[in-house]
C-alpha cells in the first residue's frame, strides 16, 4: 500500500533540482557550488575541502554545529582551528578583547568557514551582520571560504532574501545569543522580545552590516565554495 503521506523522496527531488540551479548560477558568478543529500554528506564534502595543515576560522554558524564540523576537524587533528564562538559549559563566549583579537586573525587563516544567511537562485549570497566580522572575511582576507548552507537558504531574490533575514534569522538569532549565550544587551532588543523586526536603531543591533556578493574577481574565482545540503539547517 502506498504511504501518501511520505513525500520523502519527492521533497529529496525538489530539493536537489533547486540547489542544482543555485549552484550553476554560482559557477557563472565565478564561486564553486556543491550539494550534498544530508548533513553527514555535507560533512564529507566540507572535509575534503579543507587541505590538511591548514588553519581553519570558524565564523557564527548553527550549520556547522549541525554537521558537526568542529568535532570532525579535532578528530581528524591535521587542522589548527580558530573559533572566536567556543563556549564554556554555561554557554559563554570567550572575554570580549580574546575575541575581538582572534575576529582579526581569522583574516590570516588558509580557510574560513561559516554559514550565509540566504543564497538566491542567480548565485548571490546575502548576509546582515552585527559587527562585520563574518561579511568582511567572506569578501577578503582567507585564501579560501567554504560557506555551508541547508535547502532552507534558498530563496528566489535578493528582496526575498533580505526579508528573510529580517524576518526569521536575525530575530531568531537574536534571541538565540541572548537566552543561550547570556548577551544581556541583546536581551533588550525589540526583535528578542517580540520576535519581528521593527527596523529598529538600537545600539546593539545585529542587522548593522549588509552584504551582497554578486561573484569575485578573475584572480579570485573559486575562492567563495558553497555547500548546499539537502535538508533544513541552521536558522
Amino acid at each position: 500500500m502506498i504511504d501518501e503521506t511520505d513525500i520523502r523522496q519527492e521533497q529529496a527531488f525538489y530539493n536537489k533540482q533547486r540547489a542544482q540551479k543555485v549552484i550553476e548560477s554560482l559557477q557563472k558568478n565565478k564561486m564553486n557550488g556543491y550539494y550534498a543529500a544530508d548533513n553527514k554528506e555535507a560533512l564529507d564534502v566540507v572535509m575534503e575541502l579543507i587541505p590538511p595543515g591548514a588553519v581553519v576560522a570558524r565564523g557564527d554558524s548553527i550549520t556547522l554545529d549541525q554537521i558537526g564540523l568542529l568535532s570532525a576537524l579535532a578528530g581528524r587533528n591535521q587542522n589548527a582551528v580558530l573559533d572566536p564562538f567556543q563556549t564554556d559549559a554555561e554557554g559563554r563566549w570567550p572575554p570580549g578583547e580574546e575575541r575581538l583579537r582572534m575576529f582579526r586573525e581569522t583574516f590570516f587563516a588558509d580557510v574560513f568557514i561559516t554559514g550565509t544567511n540566504a543564497v538566491t537562485l542567480d548565485g548571490k549570497l546575502v548576509n546582515i551582520d552585527g559587527a562585520g566580522n563574518r561579511v568582511s572575511a567572506m569578501i577578503f582576507g582567507p585564501d579560501k571560504v567554504i560557506l555551508v548552507a541547508g535547502v532552507n537558504k534558498i530563496v528566489k531574490d535578493v528582496a526575498s532574501a533580505l526579508e528573510r533575514i529580517h524576518q526569521v534569522a536575525a530575530p531568531v538569532n537574536a534571541r538565540r545569543h541572548a537566552v543561550k549565550h547570556h548577551d544581556e544587551a541583546l536581551s533588550t532588543l525589540p526583535c528578542v522580545k517580540t520576535g519581528s523586526c521593527v527596523e529598529c536603531r538600537h545600539d546593539w543591533r545585529i542587522c548593522n552590516y549588509t552584504v551582497v556578493i554578486d561573484g569575485a574577481m578573475p584572480q579570485h574565482r573559486g575562492r567563495i565554495n558553497v555547500v548546499l545540503v539537502g535538508e533544513e539547517l541552521g536558522i
